[in-house]
C-alpha cells in the first residue's frame, strides 16, 4: 500500500509523478480499510483547544450559521415571495439557483484574497455584504430588484466557506481535527435549525408579510463583524505571510507558489469539484424543496412544517459532530462512504411517509446527509496545496455548488409531471416526494463511487516543517528556518 507516516496517521497518497494512474486504483480498496486510530473521545478531544483556538471555531461556526441562514430566507418563504412577486414555485426557485451559481465566483475572489493578504477582512466584507444584500432583498419592490439581490448575494456567500473552513481547522489539533470538522459543518444545519424557527416568528405574522424575516437576518452580522476584528491571524497563516514577506516580493512569491500548485495538483482540483459537486447535490436535494413538499403536498401546517424541520435539523447537528469525529477513527472516505449507504436505505420512510410519523424519518435522513458533510470541511483542508487552501477549499466546493445550483428547480419542474389531486380550495399539488427520493437515490450512488475511488490524507500537518511542497519548488523555503518557526510556534 502506497502509504507514507505523518503525525502517527496513515496518509492515503495522490496520484502523481511517483505514482501511476493504474497503481493508484489498484489501491483503492486496500486504502479503505479503517485505520482504526486511537483518538480521544470527543469530550478530551475538544478539550485540547487552547482559548485562541476556541475563538477562531466559535467565530468560524457563527459565520458559517449566518451564511446558511440568509441562503435558507428563500427556501423558508419560496410561496410567499411566489405569490408577492406573483411568480410560480419554479421560477422563485431561479433566486435559489442563481445564488449557488454565483458563489464560485465569491470563492474565487474571497479565496485568492485570503490566501494573499490575510484572514479576517475578507470575513469582514463578506458581513458587510450579508447586511446590505439582506436588507435590499427585504425592501425589493419588483422580481428583478430581489433577483438581483439575491444573484449578489451569492458571490458573498461563496467568499465564505474556505474562510471559516482555514479558520477553524489550521491551528486545530491534529487529535482533534474531525469533531471540529463536524462541529464547523454544523454550522451550516444550525443555521437551517434558527432560519427555520426565526421564520415561524418573523413570516406573515406583520403586514409586511416575509420582509421582516429578511430585515432581521441583516443584524446579526454586524456583532460578527466586531467579534472577528478582536481575533488576531492564524499562526499556521502568520508563519506562511512571515516567509513570504522574508524572501521579497510578497505578491510574486505567492502567485509562484500558487502556479506550483495549480500544475502539480490540477487533477485534485477536478476532483474535489465532482466531490463536491455531489456533496451539495446531497444537501440541496434534500432539503430546498422540502418544506414546500410537507406544506404544498402533505398539508401539514405551519406549526408541523417547524417542528418537523427543527427536529430535521436537530438530526443533522448530532449527525455532523458523531460522523466527524468518527472519520479520525475510521478515515475519512470509509465513513463517508458508509454514511451515503445508510442515507440511501433512509429515503423511501424520507419522501413517503405522509403522516407526522415523518419527523422520525426527517431526523435519521439529515443524520446521514449532515453526518457526510461533517467529513467534509477537515477532508478538504487535508487534500488542499497549502499556498492556496483557501482558495481550493472555497472553490471547490463552490464550484460543486455551481454544478448543482439547479437542483430545486429540477425537482420542482419535474415534481410537476406528477400531480396530485388538488386541495379544497383548489390548489393543485404535486408528488415531490417521489422527485426527492428518485433524485436523491442518485446523488447517494454518485457519492459511494467518486470517494471510493478518491484519495485521502488523514492526518496531514499544517505546519511550515511539513506542508512545503510549493515553498520547496519556488526557492522559497530554508528548512532550518522553517523547523525554527515550527518549534517557536509549538512553543
Amino acid at each position: 500500500m502506497a502509504d507514507t507516516q505523518d503525525g502517527g496517521h496513515g496518509i492515503d497518497v495522490v496520484p502523481n509523478e511517483h505514482m501511476g494512474i493504474a497503481r493508484y486504483l489498484a489501491t483503492r480498496l486496500s486504502t479503505l480499510k479503517p485505520p482504526m486510530n486511537k483518538v480521544s473521545n470527543p469530550f478530551s478531544a475538544l478539550v485540547l483547544l487552547n482559548k485562541q483556538q476556541w475563538l477562531f471555531v466559535i467565530i468560524a461556526f457563527l459565520g458559517w450559521t449566518w451564511d446558511a441562514f440568509d441562503f435558507f430566507t428563500l427556501s423558508l418563504t419560496t410561496t410567499d415571495v411566489a405569490k408577492t412577486f406573483h411568480k410560480t414555485i419554479p421560477q422563485v426557485s431561479w433566486g435559489i439557483t442563481l445564488v449557488l451559481m454565483l458563489r464560485s465566483v465569491g470563492a474565487i475572489i474571497f479565496g485568492i484574497a485570503a490566501d494573499r493578504w490575510n484572514r479576517k477582512w475578507p470575513f469582514v466584507m463578506n458581513m458587510l455584504l450579508f447586511i446590505v444584500l439582506e436588507l435590499g432583498a427585504g425592501f425589493s419592490q419588483t422580481w428583478k430588484q430581489f433577483l438581483a439581490t439575491r444573484a449578489l448575494y451569492g458571490i458573498a456567500m461563496g467568499g465564505l466557506y474556505g474562510n471559516v473552513a482555514a479558520t477553524a481547522l489550521e491551528d486545530c489539533p491534529i487529535e482533534a481535527r474531525g469533531i471540529v470538522s463536524g462541529l464547523l459543518q454544523q454550522g451550516y444545519a444550525f443555521g437551517y435549525l434558527l432560519a427555520t424557527a426565526f421564520a415561524r416568528g418573523l413570516v406573515n405574522t406583520t403586514s409586511h408579510g416575509w420582509r421582516p424575516f429578511y430585515w432581521f437576518a441583516a443584524c446579526p452580522p454586524v456583532f460578527l463583524i466586531i467579534f472577528r476584528l478582536c481575533l488576531p491571524e492564524t499562526q499556521s497563516f502568520t508563519m506562511r505571510k512571515a516567509l513570504r514577506e522574508g524572501n521579497g516580493n510578497v505578491t510574486a512569491n505567492f502567485l509562484s507558489e500558487g502556479k506550483v500548485a495549480l500544475k502539480r495538483h490540477w487533477l485534485l482540483l477536478i476532483y474535489l469539484v465532482l466531490l463536491m459537486a455531489g456533496m451539495n447535490f446531497m444537501s440541496h436535494g434534500s432539503q430546498d424543496l422540502y418544506p414546500t413538499m410537507l406544506k404544498a403536498q402533505l398539508g401539514f401546517s405551519a406549526n408541523a412544517v417547524t417542528v418537523t424541520q427543527v427536529v430535521a435539523n436537530l438530526g443533522a447537528l448530532t449527525g455532523g459532530i458523531l460522523c466527524g469525529w468518527s472519520s479520525q477513527i475510521l478515515g475519512r472516505r470509509f465513513t463517508l462512504i458508509i454514511i451515503s449507504i445508510v442515507g440511501g436505505v433512509l429515503l423511501y420512510p424520507y419522501s413517503f411517509v405522509n403522516t407526522e410519523a415523518v419527523i422520525a424519518a426527517a431526523f435519521f435522513e439529515q443524520f446521514c446527509v449532515q453526518g457526510a458533510w461533517g467529513i467534509i470541511p477537515i477532508h478538504l483542508m487535508e487534500l488542499s496545496p497549502a499556498s492556496i487552501r483557501i482558495f481550493v477549499v472555497g472553490t471547490s466546493y463552490q464550484l460543486g455548488n455551481l454544478v448543482s445550483s439547479a437542483s430545486s428547480t429540477i425537482e420542482s419542474t419535474i415534481g410537476q409531471r406528477f400531480p396530485l389531486s388538488p386541495v379544497s380550495d383548489g390548489s393543485q399539488r404535486y408528488d415531490y416526494g417521489k422527485v426527492i427520493c428518485i433524485f436523491m437515490g442518485c446523488v447517494y450512488a454518485y457519492v459511494i463511487i467518486v470517494t471510493f475511488f478518491g484519495p485521502e490524507k488523514l492526518g496531514r500537518q499544517f505546519d511550515l516543517a511539513n506542508d512545503n511542497e510549493e515553498l520547496v519548488e519556488t526557492g522559497q523555503f530554508d528548512p532550518e528556518k522553517g523547523a525554527a518557526m515550527h518549534r517557536e510556534h509549538l512553543e
